[in-house]
Parts: C-alpha cells; structure tokens; sequence
C-alpha cells in the first residue's frame, strides 16, 4: 500500500489546525460529505455511519476509507460504512452522544474526549509518562489498553484493539529553549482546557493558560503567553514558528483515538462479520501509525528549515518534579491501583 504523501497529510491538517487535544474541532460543512466508492447495487444488510472530527485527507479519514472499502469488498456489500468527516455530525460532545444512542454506528473520540465518560481512558495522557513509541504500543496494544477496553464495555460502547495515533505533544518557547523542568518556572504557557494538563502544568511551577485555539498565534505575538504545547504538525499549520524560536521534544504527552462502536449494534453483527470489520478496522489504525510517523519526521525537518531550534530534554527532572508535587500521586488515586500499575509496568515507575 502507497504511503501518503506529506503534502496530502499537511494539506488536510490545515484545513483544521486544531487536531489534538483542543477541545472540539471548526466545524465541517452543512452538506455530508461521504467518503467511499460508488454503492454496490444492491442494499447492504448492515448499513453503519461513522463520524469523526479531522479533515478528510487527515490520514485517520483516508485509512478508514480504505477499511470501508475493504469491508464492502471481503462481505460481498453485506456491510456498508458510511464517513462523515470534520465533525459534519457535531462536535466530540454530540458525537459520543449519537455512539451511545445509537444513531450513529462508529466514533474515534481522542482518549480525552472518551475520558469524559470513561476517566481511566486519559491514562495515556498522564505527563512524561511514555518515553517513546515503543512504550506507548506495549501500553496501549497490551494490559493497559486491554483494561481501558473493559472500562469502556461498561457503559455499552465496543472499543477495536489497535488505538489510532494523535502523537506526542511538544513544547515551544520563545525567550529560552526548555531543558529542564527548571526552565518551567514560572512559565505562562498555553495549553488546552483539559484538567489533566493543567494539573501538569501547575505541578510543573507553570502558569498554564487556556486559550482557544484561534487565539494562540497573536497570543504568542503579544507575549500574553511565552509558549505553547502540541504535536508537530499543528505547530507548522499554524505557522507559530513565526513567533517562537525554540521546541523540546518533550514528548510530555501522548494522545491517540480510540475506535469504538455502539454495543448493540456491534453486537448485532454476526460473528464472521465481526471479525472481517474487525481485521480491516485494526489493520488500518496500523498504518494510520506509520503516516503520523513519517509525517512528523518530514514536519521536524520542514520545521528546522525555518529557523525552529530543536532540543530534546530529558524527562527525569520533569518526572522527579511531577513526583515529589504529588501529581503522580494524585492521579494514581483518581485512575486506581490496578490501571496504574499496568501503565507501571510499561513506562517504569512513577509514583
């Protein structure tokens, strides 16, 4: 399978710079727009919707329009997905909702936006937790995801077993780069409205500030804020390397989507099908991996090539800080034991 260029990828995110953690994504256009071949002709027996929030050449839109496609062809039309990108069916909010409700099929929610339903979903996002892919997949793919999946039955909703990747979070500053949980101090940086973040970033010394999305570029113009936090790509749309001059590869946070189905139709679906959606659907959050992969190592070079300087810190001061504060320790109690010592068991301890 062809791997999609950089140019496709970056010209998708632009059309929504706010992939990530922000709160809620622009909304799409009135009319539907469906991704998908023509329809076979006859009706299918099983005929899904599936929303989400990014742009239809994000790689999420363009590797689950292959696992659609794939689907229609290995059960002969019996099962047809329909996608509706870029929030055409409501925000994260109202898209959980419809999951639930039933009056949409399928959903790829980022582990917070679940979180709000499901608290132990946000574990991935736990500060300085994972130092590399490596441990997010050994995470996610194994106990820890497998317990987040059991969370997420109970309140009715099935969840794939391969999570889809949003990346890792970086941090830009403009007066000074950031190598050490020292250089926090004090620091106003703008981060989403996210409880889990700002408690970081408080426990870093930090003054967090959140701002909507729309408003960090003239933020950081102004000095309002002297950073902010987020995967690379976004921070190229957004062109804000035109008003910071370094980025820590801090990797301080992880995110990714969970692809989940309503329980009762999912279900509904007889075995042999269950199985054919379920082998595309994970096949496809796999190399939708690899695309966030090579995107962000062609975004870093495109990056440095405008004058971004990079650094990459080390996490222990920045883990021994969040210690000794209490935040580890904080979100152990409110995540619980069980979760928490299989996050343990992947990234080292913590708390």
């Amino acid at each position: 399978m062809n791997p999609l260029s950089r140019r496709t990828m970056l010209k998708g995110l632009a059309a929504t710079p706010a992939i990530g953690m922000a709160a809620g994504l622009a909304a799409g256009a009135g009319t539907a727009t469906l991704i998908g071949a023509p329809r076979i002709a006859r009706a299918a027996e099983f005929d899904f919707k599936y929303g989400n929030n990014l742009p239809l050449t994000h790689p999420l839109n363009v590797r689950s329009h292959e696992a659609a496609e794939r689907i229609r062809r290995e059960t002969n039309g019996r099962v047809d997905i329909q996608i509706f990108p870029n929030n055409q069916l409501g925000g994260d909010t109202d898209m959980l909702s419809q999951v639930r409700s039933g009056g949409i099929t399928f959903f790829t929610p980022s582990a917070l936006v679940i979180a709000t339903l499901v608290p132990v979903a946000a574990i991935n996002a736990v500060g300085f937790a994972f130092a590399d892919y490596g441990q997010v997949w050994s995470a996610m793919d194994g106990k820890l995801g497998e317990h987040v999946r059991g969370a997420i039955s109970k309140v009715g909703l099935h969840a794939f077993e391969k999570m889809w990747d949003n990346g890792f979070r970086q941090m830009t500053s403009g007066a000074k780069p950031i190598q050490t949980a020292a250089d926090m101090d004090g620091l106003k940086i703008r981060v989403p409205v996210s409880p889990l973040s700002i408690a970081m970033f408080k426990s870093l010394s930090a003054a967090p500030a959140s701002l909507q999305f729309s408003e960090v570029y003239s933020s950081l113009q102004t000095r309002i804020v002297d950073a902010q936090e987020n995967p690379l790509p976004i921070i190229q749309v957004a062109k804000l390397y035109e008003v910071q001059k370094y980025c820590a590869l801090s990797n301080h946070i992880w995110d990714g989507f969970w692809f989940i189905a309503n329980g009762r139709a999912w279900r509904g679906l007889p075995p042999d099908l269950q199985k054919i959606v379920s082998t595309a659907i994970n096949d496809a959050g796999v190399q939708q991996r690899e695309d966030i992969k090579a995107l962000n190592q062609s975004v870093q070079a495109d990056l440095q090539s405008k004058g971004l300087a990079f650094n990459q810190p080390s996490p222990d001061s920045f883990r021994a800080k969040l210690r000794d504060s209490g935040f580890y320790g904080e979100w152990k109690g409110r995540f619980g034991d069980e979760a928490w010592a299989l996050l343990e068991g992947a990234v080292g301890k913590l708390a």
